[in-house]
């Protein structure tokens, strides 16, 4: 018996091996594996754990944070978020103006949301938590341990940044904005470009401190404005004010002009005309 040899340059086969409804090509196989079914390799308790650790199996932990979380906070009643540092001291009179704008909320309807954490955080918490309302904890898996703080009804803590920024956006009908650090800064700016570029229905963005964030929109204005790297209209995204009384306002007149079709009614106009590019 004759066998016709491969023409010049043809491909060698190569080893095949399976890993569940992957098939992988060349190489050696996985000496661990060799002899083993997947059953057999996930009942038996011996052997290294880091598959623990591995990509694929981080994918699973990640999906199971958004089911946890979308599970927890589906039903929430109308919500805002409140951001803030962590670091106000209760004493410090940022930490009263919290307090005084989640009762605000509480007593207009609203749960807070926060970050689950001490100073700003905590007051908010706490100030809807004492008007009689729902007092909501996101928090975050840190190196450092930071527990839910005390006046949290309902808390779920996070592993991924990513998937608690979801919750924030997707649960709340408004951003209140306190003095803040980087942390702060990150939501705020998160918010202001998924607004910009319309990835999320226009919602209010407020900015509570004027003497605070003076400085950050000055800058806003003087550079990124001047430059061209952001539109005139742009500037009409958020809202900085002193008056606890005028982020209800804004927060009501959102929801009233927030019909189907009109891009969530926005705090002074819808966008309109082309989205603007967004710098990197």
């Amino acid at each position: 018996m004759t066998t016709t040899p491969p023409p010049d340059g043809a491909r060698k086969p190569r080893p095949t091996r399976h890993r569940g409804p992957v098939m992988l090509r060349g190489g050696e196989p996985d000496a661990q594996t060799v002899g083993t079914t997947t059953d057999q390799r996930l009942l038996d308790r011996r052997g290294p754990t880091d598959w623990v650790h591995t990509d694929p199996w981080r994918v699973l932990r990640i999906q199971s944070e958004f089911v946890e979380g979308f599970g927890l906070l589906a039903e929430l009643p109308r919500a805002v978020s409140v951001f803030g540092s962590a670091r106000t001291k209760p004493d410090h009179p940022h930490y009263a103006a919290g307090v005084r704008i989640g009762a605000a909320l509480a007593q207009a309807g609203y749960a807070v949301i926060t970050g689950g954490g001490p100073g700003a955080m905590e007051a908010a918490n706490r100030g809807a938590s004492e008007a009689g309302g729902l007092s909501v904890g996101l928090g975050i898996e840190l190196p450092f341990e930071q527990e839910l703080n005390e006046w949290v009804d309902v808390g779920i803590s996070f592993r991924y940044f990513f998937v608690r920024k979801t919750m924030f956006v997707k649960y709340a009908q408004a951003f209140v904005i306190l003095p803040g650090g980087f942390g702060t800064l990150d939501e705020l700016f998160e918010a202001l470009t998924l607004v910009q570029t319309r990835k999320v229905t226009r919602f209010p963005v407020v900015l509570y401190g004027t003497e605070y964030w003076s400085g950050l929109v000055d800058w806003i204005r003087g550079s990124l404005l001047e430059s061209g790297t952001i539109s005139a209209g742009d500037l009409d995204l958020f809202t900085v004010t002193d008056d606890v009384d005028e982020v209800l306002r804004l927060i009501r007149a959102a929801e009233a002009a927030g019909a189907p079709g009109d891009n969530g009614g926005g705090m002074r106009a819808p966008l309109s005309g082309p989205v603007e590019p967004v710098e990197g």
